[in-house]
């Protein structure tokens, strides 16, 4: 923290304080929120919704503590009306988020699903994300590796994936790099802290 209790610059880019925890963090690791003029506590994942930001660590003990201690009403300086369901509803607006960021990116060419596509992309090392489903075969899924440095997202079901590539389920997905990966990559980082158990590492070594 620096002096008069502004944050330092760490590299990661701009940073804000989370109401819940009182850690300052790079804006990639939280949920921003903005007062509607209705006085209701309204989710801005895109971080572009007109008006003062208040800022909660992407997990769910943080927004259960920000909801149940009032401290969106803290943090606004007046009333405000916070739906009790909103971490409920930041995850299924982060899950779409995510889906949506991998179907552009499949008609981007950067992504592919299918087990013998992956494999295939994995060999070649041309895979920078490894993407599984969360209710997949545990035994099936022991089959593939994380990319050497990449990433594992395991946290997306089969359904949520199928959507993403224009079937009924997907276990299986691969990320190259380019395109729309750094972005799917970090929406998924904020998902996990929602849906992930804890102690997860977030990676997937194969046998």
């Amino acid at each position: 923290m620096g002096r008069g209790g502004q944050p330092k610059d760490r590299g990661d880019g701009p940073e804000r304080k989370c109401i819940a925890s009182g850690e300052v963090r790079p804006i990639s690791e939280l949920v921003r929120f903005v007062v509607g003029p209705d006085a209701q506590v309204v989710p801005d994942l895109a971080g572009k919704l007109p008006g003062r930001g208040i800022w909660v660590t992407a997990s769910r003990p943080a927004l259960n503590k920000a909801v149940e201690k009032g401290l969106f009403k803290r943090a606004a300086k007046h009333a405000v009306t916070v739906p009790p369901d909103l971490p409920d509803r930041v995850e299924t607006m982060l899950a779409q988020r995510v889906v949506n960021l991998i179907s552009l990116n499949r008609k981007g060419g950067n992504a592919v699903a299918g087990y013998e596509k992956v494999k295939d992309w994995l060999s070649k090392e041309e895979a920078v994300a490894l993407v599984q489903a969360s209710d997949g075969s545990e035994r099936g899924k022991s089959k593939l590796s994380t990319p050497h440095r990449g990433h594992f997202i395991g946290w997306l079901t089969a359904d949520e994936l199928g959507q993403a590539f224009g079937r009924q389920t997907v276990i299986h997905a691969a990320l190259r790099a380019g395109g729309l990966t750094k972005r799917v990559v970090d929406e998924a980082q904020r998902l996990k802290g929602l849906r992930a158990p804890d102690g997860d590492s977030g990676r997937r070594k194969g046998r």
